[in-house]
């Protein structure tokens, strides 16, 4: 006579349960997932509050609630990935930790929290949340790439306006707040300079060279990127290009006739 099936320990059924969260492609998996970037929004805007209003009370006990979150969360995807190292040795890992750090030490790197846009930037590129979208929303598959270009750039301009108050508000009587370093910015970013905040000492004239040429540079790319003509992706079964007017009815690259599904909404 067989042994009688052993029961499976709770720790797999706990990691089963992760990775299907995860990474599944049920519809409870991808509320999971939805729920995350609804988190990583939240988050985001939390920190921007905290850096516009000083010295409140609530600030360090949301700071280290948060940071109780954001652990545990990490600590879960960890346990439900299959390639640990590599995903203890990824970009991803280093900003989340670093952000965990600036909430758990609100006195030395506070402003540090900023790196969290990354994680959110992280979350909507993600295989799995991008082939959710896909499926599940008309309107993303119709505007993905102007999607993810405004996103390139909501992030880019907050790095760059997270550099500036940390450098800054504590030498800078013009820079108090975050709202003020984002007008600096802005300003400089758009060339339009209106003067009435600089940057202090050598590293602040270093820090506004760099956005200036980068002002003139990736700033303007990437609002030509989100203002372009609209773009649709079918890939041509002859030559494989990828990347087609609205209209097209024809590969551009090499003229076969391309049946581009419209879903009825062009």
């Amino acid at each position: 006579m067989s042994a009688p099936p052993q029961p499976e320990p709770a720790e797999s059924r706990l990691r089963q349960y992760l990775r299907s969260l995860y990474f599944g492609d049920d519809q409870g998996a991808r509320r999971f997932r939805y729920g995350l970037v609804v988190f990583d929004i939240l988050t985001i805007a939390f920190f921007i509050l905290a850096a516009t209003v000083q010295d409140q009370w609530w600030v360090i006990p949301m700071d280290f609630a948060l940071g109780g979150l954001l652990t545990l969360e990490l600590l879960a995807r960890l346990y439900a990935e299959t390639d640990r190292r590599g995903h203890i040795l990824s970009f991803s890992m280093a900003a989340d930790i670093a952000v965990i750090a600036s909430l758990f030490l609100p006195v030395v790197l506070e402003n540090l929290a900023f790196l969290r846009i990354f994680r959110a930037l992280r979350l909507l590129r993600s295989y799995h949340l991008l082939r959710d979208l896909r499926s599940s929303s008309l309107w993303f598959r119709l505007h993905e790439d102007v999607i993810q270009r405004s996103l390139n750039l909501i992030v880019f301009i907050f790095i760059v306006t997270s550099f500036v108050y940390v450098t800054q508000h504590n030498v800078n009587t013009g820079i108090s707040t975050y709202v003020d370093a984002l007008y600096f910015t802005i300003t400089t970013l758009t060339t339009t300079g209106f003067g009435d905040i600089t940057l202090l000492g050598p590293g602040g004239r270093l820090l506004s060279v760099v956005i200036m040429v980068v002002g003139v540079s990736l700033f303007l790319r990437l609002l030509q990127a989100i203002f372009r003509p609209h773009k649709v992706r079918f890939e041509c079964p002859d030559c494989a290009l990828r990347i087609h007017d609205v209209d097209a009815v024809h590969c551009k690259h090499c003229g076969r006739v391309l049946p581009i599904p419209t879903d009825g909404a062009v």
